[in-house]
């Protein structure tokens, strides 16, 4: 029986990555984002090139508790049997000193990489726990271990992560369910956009004069976690482009 991965945030970006990678090594798909078309673009692609994986896709915005309960009552019994959850769905918005930070841009990260994170886990952990088995995948940052100008409210989140994976994998010890958080630094993905509400000149200057890391350099890394035997368990690992020493420190140089 082929095994179901969930993908929170599954539109684009790592999200569509892991679901590419993990079809290719025969995984059947559980995909949700709130940009449902992209999603369809996305069951599309994957199925005329596997014409054996299963997937459903699901509109849910992860801020929204209520939504998030009714999302995962409503799923078919025979795609309640998540064996791996990859809590993807995050974001940055603006790259503004503390003192004038927009607050709607702060409700917007801490709803998103903190409470969604929470909401998703406390609705499909359960049912790993009721079945002793499972694996769940954090996508945290290199925001979360260390701290950068202008990044307060991001990196406050991103810190959120790293220790909920470190108490998951406490609480969940006993329960047979693996926990990883994977902390990538720079990848080239719309994140930046985002972070710079549309502003794609800024976004793209962000990556510019260096080699970053790709939405399917993080899929794979995650479908090497996930390959590994179930006496191993990877707890943390940092992803960074050669090209990066540290959050704010990299080389430039053509």
């Amino acid at each position: 029986m082929k095994k179901i991965v969930l993908i929170t945030g599954a539109s684009s970006g790592i999200g569509a990555a892991c679901a590419q990678v993990l079809a290719d090594e025969g995984y059947d798909l559980l995909l949700c984002a709130r940009r449902l078309e992209r999603l369809e673009d996305l069951k599309k692609s994957i199925t005329e090139k596997h014409k054996d994986i299963n997937i459903y896709i699901f509109k849910l915005d992860v801020r929204n508790a209520k939504e998030v309960k009714q999302a995962f009552e409503n799923l078919p019994n025979e795609w309640q049997q998540i064996d791996v959850l990859i809590n993807n769905a995050g974001l940055s918005q603006g790259l503004d000193p503390i003192q004038s930070g927009d607050i709607g841009d702060w409700d917007r990260m801490i709803d998103t990489n903190i409470k969604g994170l929470l909401y998703v886990t406390r609705t499909v952990a359960p049912l790993m726990v009721a079945r002793g088995q499972g694996h769940i995948v954090n996508l945290g940052s290199i925001a979360g271990k260390e701290v950068y100008p202008n990044g307060n409210v991001y990196c406050a989140t991103k810190h959120a992560v790293d220790a909920l994976n470190k108490a998951m994998r406490i609480d969940l010890l006993s329960k047979g369910i693996k926990v990883t958080a994977i902390n990538p630094g720079m990848v080239e993905t719309e994140f930046s956009e985002v972070r710079f509400h549309g502003d794609t000149e800024r976004a793209a200057a962000v990556y510019q004069d260096l080699q970053p890391l790709s939405g399917k350099d993080i899929a794979d890394t995650i479908a090497f976690v996930l390959s590994r035997p179930p006496h191993v368990n990877i707890n943390d690992l940092l992803i960074m482009p050669t090209a990066q020493a540290t959050g704010t420190i990299v080389n430039r140089g053509k």
